[in-house]
């Protein structure tokens, strides 16, 4: 029963959109953080590359 109510939630509009999370590193302190965005699915690699 949960597979199904899973799949029907993938039908939605969400499917263009990918979560992506980026390791930054900070100029002060040095430690790193994470940064997390949702972007289109062609937006990715270019996410990546600044």
């Amino acid at each position: 029963m949960a597979k199904k109510a899973v799949a029907s939630l993938q039908k939605g509009a969400g499917k263009g959109y990918a979560k992506v999370i980026k390791m930054v590193k900070s100029e002060k302190t040095g430690a790193y953080t994470f940064q997390e965005d949702i972007v289109p699915n062609e937006m990715v690699k270019d996410y990546f590359k600044k």
